[in-house]
């Protein structure tokens, strides 16, 4: 209890000398006039007269849990919530068993509307990540290339995501999936704690739920265009509406954004954290019947940019140039508080990722529930290559990674009507993922480097294959799922979820690896060269729930969540050469309690909700990397205990005025560790002590037709170690963010200013154990302006 409370009261104190400036932005602008004007009242009481007045057809297929198919109905509903702010009430959360309003879920939630993912800036689930408690990202080498750390589960690299993601139904089937922009944003939701009974055996941390506006017969587009420091552009363009009216719909998006960068290469003179993105979606929603609805929906996403632009710690250069002295610096000088955000490489590194993805939903809709098929598709390719440690002028190497991924999916989901006293939901899914990896270095001549995808390049002169990992592995996923939710009294309801997963994991090994290929393998026998594993994993959970009155909600759950084994690179850990290391990583398995509490107070203008939790995290992913031969690897960490929990709160005090503050502590001890135990007791790595963001907004009218518009929040990181043996930590930080700007008071057009850490605060966004460091992008300011019409 002590390492619970005591954390608290140290994020509280540090967060008292903020509050002032809490109190600047709205105590500026609401001194013009206390007396604002409220909101256009909601309509939706009138969307919902006319909902009856459809008939049955239309009531049957409004009964749903996460799909809205009627379009007259929803054009309604859009409109009430373009012009008025989202009640408490109307705050659905979609990612569980059955639509309950936000106040009454039994789950540690953060539900973000669309005006709120407006007002934040949010344009990608990266955005989103500081304003959620207990959670964390880190970017390192390529866009790809992100690390999620959620209560405690944290992501590696080669590792898969603790959380799964699901946009409009469909689940994101790669990683690196997750930094794609998005568009239309209508809502968000991230649960906390293990959602694998309903989401599969990558939610062992929680679930992103995104969904997207809905077409309706109402015409409309969205045009957006921003610009900032460092050559920062984008262009954006929303279309939506009818083909046919009440029975087919369109929905078109596209972007491009463009960036020169920020960070510097003073050996070649160029930046090196450039990058640009073209993306495109399409959504075409046909109303088949009153009673089966179709979705098909497809996507691209395509990035050049910079690439792994790290920096060696024991580097020691000459004086004033970019050239090794020929000494390094001692490892006892090494630490993540060192930011390095100049670069001397004589190779540049770059970065290119494709996605291709395509989805097909449907849903049949009855009286007594809905059926919903949903079949997904996705291929990746995603290439980086860069200067090799200790990048530097000098002819270090060069190394490289190749990744091209397939994978398809289905779901068959059941559900029953929410208005029975038993609720039920059951189904089935499938994966099917191939992915080739290879891994390269290469000696550098001074001639660049050459592209290595599935073929070494031993004798190429100009830069020849030193070293090469490569593998093409095929998983396959099958899972059967369940729920029930049973009111046992008006105000007390149970649910249990169940969940099991087969995964069928299987590797074949290039005969051109230069280590680890098995004994007889050869490209005239494939037979020898393939090795299988499965591994099992039931997911069960647990929640009671209880609403002491319509304001105050308390539940308690037990849960199991699970992150599939896999295979390391063959070859990889015998390079290495270090005891614990093995081909095959062992599954993860959390088991978490979970009890929370959500309150509303003073005709819901305050709501303040909170949570506790306590995980036994059995054989969590570590990263190594062995330079000398470019070798990367996972181990697992046996043990690892998490506690902690979350306190959010909210307050609208006047219309237009807004609070809002949430804060996150995670203690974690690593109880267990084979590959090292003498690191039993320290803290796990890449898990912030704790997250705490605050800030306030308000939006008043200047004149008629404009309101104004400021926005001020901070955000707070906790210290953070890099590696199981704690040896040096990155100290805690704050980050500040400004906007100001005009608005119509029924939002179809905005212009705002901002201002993204604004102290210019440097820190590291990812380091090494071995003494590479990612310098974090340093302060970026801008402007947008939004049009609709």
């Amino acid at each position: 209890m002590k390492n619970f409370v005591l954390p608290y009261g140290r994020m509280l104190m540090a967060g008292s000398s903020h509050l002032m400036a809490l109190l600047v932005i709205p105590g500026v602008l609401a001194a013009s006039s206390i007396a604002s004007k409220a909101y256009a009242q909601s309509t939706s009481d009138e969307a919902s007269s006319k909902l009856k007045t459809r008939g049955p057809a239309a009531m049957k297929r409004s009964d749903s849990m996460d799909e809205r198919p009627s379009s007259k109905i929803r054009a309604s509903r859009d409109t009430a919530r373009t012009d008025s702010p989202a009640k408490p009430e109307d705050i659905m959360v979609t990612g569980i068993s059955r639509r309950e309003a936000m106040q009454k879920a039994p789950v540690t939630a953060s539900v973000f509307t669309r005006q709120q993912l407006a007002d934040a800036r949010v344009q990608s689930v990266e955005d989103l990540i500081a304003m959620v408690p207990n959670m964390a990202i880190s970017q390192g080498e390529s866009v790809g290339t992100t690390f999620v750390t959620l209560r405690g589960i944290s992501q590696v690299r080669n590792g898969q995501s603790p959380v799964a993601v699901v946009v409009d139904g469909v689940q994101q089937m790669n990683y690196r999936q997750f930094t794609q922009d998005l568009f239309n944003l209508d809502q968000i939701e991230v649960l906390e704690g293990p959602q694998g009974d309903l989401w599969g055996r990558n939610a062992i941390g929680g679930a992103i739920i995104i969904n997207t506006k809905q077409p309706t017969n109402k015409h409309q587009v969205d045009l957006q265009g921003q610009y900032g420091n460092g050559g920062y552009r984008v262009g954006r363009i929303s279309l939506r509406g009818p083909l046919v009216k009440d029975r087919l719909y369109y929905d078109l998006n596209a972007d491009v954004r463009d960036f020169d960068g920020l960070l510097y290469n003073v050996y070649r003179d160029k930046t090196v954290d450039f990058q640009t993105e073209y993306s495109a979606r399409g959504h075409i929603k046909a109303i088949l019947t009153d009673d089966l609805v179709a979705d098909f929906r497809a996507g691209i996403d395509e990035v050049r940019g910079g690439a792994l632009n790290a920096w060696y710690q024991g580097t020691k250069l000459q004086p004033g140039t970019c050239n090794p002295s020929g000494s390094s610096y001692s490892s006892s000088t090494f630490s993540a508080d060192h930011v390095y955000d100049t670069f001397c490489a004589n190779n540049g590194g770059l970065n290119t990722r494709d996605i291709r993805d395509a989805s097909f939903r449907l849903t049949y809709t009855q009286p007594w529930g809905r059926v919903t098929n949903t079949l997904g598709w996705m291929k990746l390719n995603e290439y980086f290559a860069s200067d090799n440690s200790p990048y530097t002028a000098a002819l270090d190497g060069t190394q490289s990674q190749w990744r091209t991924n397939t994978s398809w999916e289905d779901e068959l989901r059941v559900t029953s009507s929410d208005r029975w006293k038993v609720k039920w939901m059951f189904g089935g899914y499938f994966l099917d993922e191939r992915d080739f990896l290879s891994t390269t270095s290469a000696t550098d001549t001074g001639q660049g480097i050459a592209r290595v995808s599935t073929t070494p390049l031993f004798g190429y002169a100009p830069n020849p294959t030193n070293s090469f990992f490569a593998n093409s592995d095929h998983n396959q996923d099958f899972a059967l799922f369940g729920h029930l939710s049973y009111d046992i009294l008006k105000n007390l309801t149970a649910d249990f979820g169940f969940r099991y997963d087969w995964n069928d994991l299987s590797q074949y090994v290039s005969p051109d690896s230069t280590a680890g290929v098995p004994d007889g393998c050869s490209a005239s026998d494939g037979a020898t060269c393939k090795r299988e594993r499965w591994f099992r994993q039931a997911q069960p959970k647990g929640t009671l729930s209880y609403r002491l009155t319509p304001q105050v909600t308390f539940y308690v759950d037990y849960g199991i969540g699970f992150r599939s084994g896999q295979f390391n690179q063959s070859g990889t850990a015998a390079a290495v050469g270090l005891p614990g290391a093995y081909d095959v990583v062992k599954p993860e398995r959390a088991n978490t309690v979970d009890v929370g509490f959500k309150t509303s107070w003073l005709h819901d203008k305050l709501r303040i909700n909170g949570s506790f939790f306590d995980t036994r995290d059995h054989n969590s992913f570590f990263f190594l990397f062995n330079p000398s031969v470019n070798a990367q690897i996972l181990v697992n960490i046996d043990q690892v205990h998490l506690t902690g929990g979350e306190l959010s709160a909210t307050y609208n005090p006047l219309p237009g005025l807004s609070f809002f503050a949430n804060l996150g502590y995670t203690h974690s001890s690593i109880t267990k560790y084979s590959y090292n135990p003498s690191a039993q007791g320290n803290a796990a790595p890449v898990v912030p002590e704790y997250t705490v963001f605050l800030g306030t907004q308000y939006e008043h009218k200047l004149f008629r037709g404009v309101n104004g518009f400021g926005r001020f929040d901070m955000t707070s990181t906790g210290k953070e170690y890099w590696d199981p043996e704690n040896t040096t930590a990155r100290t805690a930080f704050n980050l500040y963010n400004f906007q100001l700007g005009l608005t119509a008071p029924n939002k179809k057009w905005r212009f705002v200013g901002w201002v993204k850490n604004f102290t210019n605060k440097r820190y590291n966004s990812e380091y090494d154990s071995y003494g590479w460091s990612y310098a974090a992008e340093p302060r970026t300011y801008g402007g947008s302006f939004t049009v609709s019409f």
